[in-house]
């Protein structure tokens, strides 16, 4: 296999496995691109069409669901209206301060050692959720009102922290605000809906310059790889969190930024930008 489509295969699997789990799928490519040297403005580019990918895997997995609101809405029914609006409020805030300050935190966070960082804070956040008690007053995602929507769009926004990840501020966030953790899981991945797509349509004006024929190949690879891994992501965790609290993650992301943290001032690994 050429090396550029092994690279495109790991990017997707990092991709798919890393954006609905709380452990930051930007931070992980930012990691992985650098350890590949496939950070690039090529590199960006392939980003932008696999994390499209993974966002189908979650349409996929919620078909049913998006199909009825979708039928509701054209219905009028009021719990498919108050869903969608839900939906639309807690876009707003990451979409707001992503445009305010995002070309900033793009050129002083996207490195190894802030994401690193991130790592390791983020998850001391997750072992305080999970140590407090945990009061549910949200047990369905349908059960929600829009001030519990800005809220999860507020938690949502500290995603724009490279290595926070969006997922993680989301279900986090949902725990603290009193959902439950299937309330909080789903309402994650129904909120990556939007705001992944707007995401990648930005990213694709912003770089379309940089698309090119030549790459069809490999952002083929990279979408299925990404797909596939994002698809029994999704399902992995709604399976594994009927069962466990969200601890393990938290000292993944530990033990992660400690490696990276580890082998930066080491000198073992020489990370760009850090």
């Amino acid at each position: 296999m050429d090396l550029i489509y092994l690279k495109a295969v790991i990017l997707g699997i990092v991709e798919g496995l890393t954006e609905f789990l709380p452990i930051s799928s930007t931070g992980h490519l930012i990691l992985v691109g650098d350890l590949l040297n496939f950070n690039d403005e090529r590199g960006k580019v392939f980003e932008i069409v696999i994390q499209f990918a993974a966002i189908l895997a979650v349409c996929w997995e919620y078909r049913a669901k998006l199909a009825s609101v979708t039928n509701g809405l054209l219905q009028k029914q009021e719990a498919a209206q108050r869903f969608t609006l839900n939906l639309f409020i807690a876009f707003l805030p990451l979409a707001v301060l992503g445009l305010l300050f995002g070309k900033a935190i793009k050129a002083h966070l996207f490195a190894p050692i802030p994401v690193a960082l991130a790592f390791i804070i983020g998850a001391f956040f997750i072992l305080w959720a999970e140590k407090r008690k945990h009061t549910i007053t949200i047990a369905n995602v349908d059960d929600m009102h829009w001030k519990d929507a800005l809220k999860m769009g507020c938690a949502q926004a500290l995603a724009l922290i490279p290595g926070t990840s969006r997922s993680g501020a989301t279900i986090i966030g949902g725990l603290f605000f009193g959902l439950s953790r299937k309330a909080a899981t789903e309402f994650s991945f129904f909120l990556a809906i939007p705001t992944l797509t707007m995401a990648t349509l930005y990213e694709v004006l912003k770089y379309r310059h940089d698309f090119h024929a030549d790459d069809l190949g490999i952002f083929l690879v990279g979408s299925i790889a990404s797909f596939i891994s994002a698809f029994f992501a999704v399902r992995g965790l709604l399976r594994y969190i009927s069962r466990h609290d969200f601890t393990v993650f938290a000292w993944y992301r530990i033990a992660f930024g400690l490696i990276v943290l580890g082998t930066y001032y080491g000198g073992l690994v020489s990370w760009s930008g850090a």
